[in-house]
């Protein structure tokens, strides 16, 4: 196997990560990188998230629509996903090993885990909605 040479641009990447609890975009992850690195591309941002994701350090989230984003917190949960405005959150559920096995009961091959992701309307865009005013449906 290849040695994966030192990068401070891929460990400011990954630091980053650790310090947000907002499951950002690499585009996202870009704008804040910026500000220590103005000079980083776009590319090289998303490169490195994708060989972090490859060596097990980040995991990606992708929800069937809208852009990938990304979660340093490798420990099991689950996350709720707004329809309306795309912001993803953090569910404190613990992960059920028993839905691994109702699954394993009805697959050939071995379940060793899952990922649940729960969707609907945040709270904010139902405060937004109440109070009258129009949210823009986010690019999802």
């Amino acid at each position: 196997m290849k040695t994966l040479k030192y990068s401070r641009q891929r460990e400011s990447i990954k630091a980053c990560l650790s310090g947000r609890h907002d499951h950002p975009t690499a585009d996202h992850v870009y704008v804040s990188i910026r500000e220590e690195y103005p000079n980083i591309s776009l590319g090289t941002v998303y490169r490195n998230l994708n060989l972090l994701v490859e060596l097990g350090e980040v995991r990606k989230l992708s929800f069937g629509y809208g852009p990938d984003r990304f979660d340093a917190d490798l420990a099991p949960h689950h996350h709720f996903v707004c329809r309306k405005c795309g912001s993803v959150i953090d569910l404190p559920l613990k992960p059920s090993s028993c839905l691994n096995e109702e699954a394993q009961q009805c697959c050939r091959g071995q379940i060793d885990s899952h990922v649940t992701y729960f969707y609907g309307i945040c709270q904010q865009c139902l405060v937004e909605d109440s109070s009258g005013n129009i949210t823009p449906p986010a690019n999802l």
